[in-house]
């Protein structure tokens, strides 16, 4: 964060993925709202972007290539950013992202480690779009519950940010590639507190836990797993399918809040109001040696 003034901050992310979608201009919509979110959830306002993008330009059409910078360039101007330029380079792959700046008040951002003991928790987005974009590939995803997770992916985090900042949240973090675990562990483990977190509250895309069930999973569930596992404890008897949905890697996925219990209710209202599906998923303690519980 570099600070302008006693009003102003700067703040800067980069963020570069290949969804795994085959319209193009979905995937540029995904990939920018995905790169878009870090700024929102350190409570900044976006204003500029920068296209990052690695084509294989000797294997696709240019047509591809525009239409992934339109819909990006879609996602930017909803932002009420600017697109300032960016770079291209030949790659095996399709890949795209933002440079994006923002800015936010010195003394108003939001980090991902002042949660707090009594805090509660809020989850703004479902769970699951790694499993079922891996699913999909095998044709075992009905075409409904893969616009679903599609139509969520869209969704800016800006109407979740706005509708949370008068609620002074302690902490923020937005949920991606670590998954749920992963991002609550790095939230928890900051704080030095301990999360409790209730599968019952969880919210997930449809076919979800069918895809577990049957055997799907993706590439990094391990990785994930691994890395929140020796200060993580299941207190629910549950299969270890089941328990996947935790560490499932996600795609532009939602905010996750911790704020006061008091205001919890309140804020939940205005998430409604603002057309934003959150709900509570659970409870910060004091520190046990241990930073996550699932129960």
């Amino acid at each position: 964060m570099y600070r302008l003034s006693d009003e102003m901050a700067l703040v800067m992310t980069t963020d570069i993925i290949t969804p795994p979608v085959d319209d193009p201009r979905v995937f540029g919509q995904i990939a920018a709202a995905n790169a878009l979110s870090d700024i929102y959830a350190m409570g900044g306002r976006p204003i500029a972007c920068l296209n990052l993008i690695g084509f294989p330009q000797d294997v696709l059409e240019q047509q591809v290539l525009e239409d992934i910078i339109a819909g990006g360039f879609e996602k930017i101007t909803e932002a009420g950013a600017v697109l300032a330029g960016g770079h291209t380079n030949q790659d095996e792959e399709p890949k795209y992202g933002l440079a994006v700046s923002g800015l936010v008040h010195p003394d108003h951002y939001w980090t991902n480690v002042g949660a707090r003991p009594g805090d509660v928790l809020l989850l703004t987005k479902r769970l699951g779009s790694g499993v079922l974009f891996n699913a999909n590939r095998k044709g075992w995803v009905s075409d409904e519950a893969m616009a679903s997770c599609i139509e969520s992916l869209l969704v800016l985090n800006r109407a979740a940010a706005d509708a949370i900042a008068p609620f002074e949240p302690h902490a923020v973090t937005d949920v991606s590639g670590f998954g749920l675990a992963g991002h609550a562990h790095e939230m928890a483990h900051g704080a030095r507190v301990t999360f409790k977190i209730d599968f019952d509250t969880l919210p997930l895309f449809d076919e979800t836990l069918e895809m577990y069930e049957r055997g799907v999973t993706t590439g990094v569930n391990a990785a994930n797993r691994s890395m929140v596992g020796p200060t993580t404890r299941f207190d629910r008897d549950l299969p270890e399918w089941h328990r996947e949905v935790v560490v499932d890697p996600q795609t532009s996925g939602g905010l996750l809040v911790s704020l006061a219990a008091d205001k919890a209710s309140a804020a939940l209202a205005a998430l409604a109001d603002a057309g934003v599906a959150a709900v509570e998923i659970g409870t910060v303690h004091e520190h046990d040696d241990i930073h996550l519980v699932f129960s």
